[in-house]
């Protein structure tokens, strides 16, 4: 019965029921510890064994019921003389119809149903494992030898098998589909342009958002410690083998600690810029528990700092009223950079990451290129990321080539695929 559960664990997990490998093995032995018989009692253990909220509980008890319901048809009079697929479908033989349909289910990969269009299709080929097709001759040959009562009967009985094979189909589309469809709408929402998200995807963006950034935050806030490979720590490596007349059988090496960065964001919070912007700030906050700080400043014509604001309030909040307080002007980089320098430039020190998010378009005034020389001199990092693809630096106002030789990482920027990749190179930088 391992395979059964494997597959039920497998539609919860796409469903949005995290199962652990560990957690897999308890379901297992909880399994074999109360058996299949009743099926109350196995859903009970099961639960107890995986759900770790109410909300998954709820959700796992609603995917087992789905994995395990089943369709009876009604029996009717036998007739002898009649087929095998036809003894079960007169017969009302349930357990027998319900063996075939499962092993025939098994048989074509019914699990590997992706597509609403896929049922009828996958529904077809389960029935002619079934033998529907022999079912189908005997109906006519029934017909042609003038039993009509029992052809009818017969018909009447593929209909029904056919629409309980769709119906189990779509059970399985339920089940199994979730998880891909899922996967598939958040692969299209990585690679959109953040710039021109659609108002009804937000609410999925901040929930893959915060999912990035708690695995990122996962990966990098194990024990900042970086061994130096082939550097011998000799004295406590003598302490560690004292036990051993000083014989170095277990040898310790040199370690650097590895310090969370600081990081000081800059946001261009006018025109088309604005929305990556919010989703930037959403990524970088969510990322707080593997920063040693972050000061958050957004511009248009000047530059405020905003960290307060944005600790106060949610995402969404926040935004509106960084947009009340300095968006809407039109863009002037050099006034905002001295802004910058006047409120936080003696405060980057070599562990603050600058990470300047804007497209470098300045309406053609003076771009103060050096003053992001002297952010550059004093900063452990700076990071540009530009909305706009690179094809486009450069042109028209844009002064992205006058800046990018005082970035450490200059980048094109406009989708979460992008953005999480830079969290995740800032991050790794620092090991």
């Amino acid at each position: 019965m391992s395979e059964p559960l494997l597959s039920l664990l497998r539609a919860a997990r796409g469903a949005g029921v995290r199962i652990s490998s560990a957690e897999t093995l308890d379901a297992l032995a909880a399994a074999d510890a109360v058996g299949f018989a009743d099926r109350q009692l196995l859903r009970d253990a099961l639960t107890l064994s995986l759900a770790k909220s109410v909300a998954e509980k709820h959700l796992f008890e609603a995917i087992f019921d789905r994995y395990f319901q089943r369709d009876a048809p009604a029996p009717a009079d036998l007739p002898p003389e009649a087929h095998d697929l036809a003894n079960q479908l007169l017969a009302g033989d349930a357990a027998a119809l319900a063996i075939a349909m499962e092993a025939a289910a098994e048989g074509i990969g019914a699990s590997g149903i992706t597509l609403f269009t896929q049922t009828n299709l996958f529904a077809r080929r389960m029935l002619d494992r079934m033998g529907l097709p022999a079912l189908e001759r005997e109906i006519t040959a029934r017909r042609a030898a003038g039993e009509t009562d029992l052809a009818d009967r017969l018909e009447q009985a593929r209909t029904a098998l056919g629409a309980q094979a769709r119906a189990y189909m779509e059970r399985q589309l339920a089940l199994f589909a979730a998880g891909t469809s899922r996967e598939i709408r958040e692969q299209a929402l990585r690679r959109v342009r953040l710039s021109a998200m659609d108002r009804r995807d937000v609410a999925r963006m901040r929930a893959l958002i915060r999912e990035i950034a708690r695995k990122i935050a996962t990966r990098y806030s194990r024990r900042r410690w970086q061994a130096r490979r082939g550097t011998l720590d000799a004295r406590r490596t003598l302490r560690r083998n004292m036990g051993h007349d000083g014989v170095p059988f277990r040898t310790v090496w040199k370690r650097t600690r590895i310090d969370k960065p600081r990081v000081m964001v800059l946001c261009d919070v006018s025109g088309s810029v604005a929305p990556v912007a919010h989703f930037l700030l959403m990524f970088i906050y969510a990322l707080a528990d593997v920063l040693a700080g972050i000061r958050s400043f957004a511009y248009s014509n000047t530059t405020i700092e905003v960290s307060d604001i944005l600790a106060r309030h949610d995402i969404d909040q926040a935004a509106e009223k960084i947009m009340q307080a300095a968006g809407f002007g039109s863009s002037d980089y050099g006034r905002s950079l001295a802004a910058f320098a006047d409120i936080a430039l003696s405060a980057i020190t070599r562990d603050t990451t600058v990470i300047v998010l804007g497209d470098a378009r300045g309406n053609r005034n003076e771009p103060r290129v050096d003053l992001m020389q002297a952010i550059f001199a004093r900063a452990s990092r700076v990071i540009w990321l530009n909305p706009e693809p690179r094809s486009l630096w450069g042109t028209g106002d844009s002064d992205m080539l006058r800046y990018q030789p005082y970035c450490h990482q200059a980048t094109s920027c406009n989708t979460l695929d992008q953005l999480e990749r830079v969290m995740d190179d800032m991050l790794r930088s620092q090991r």
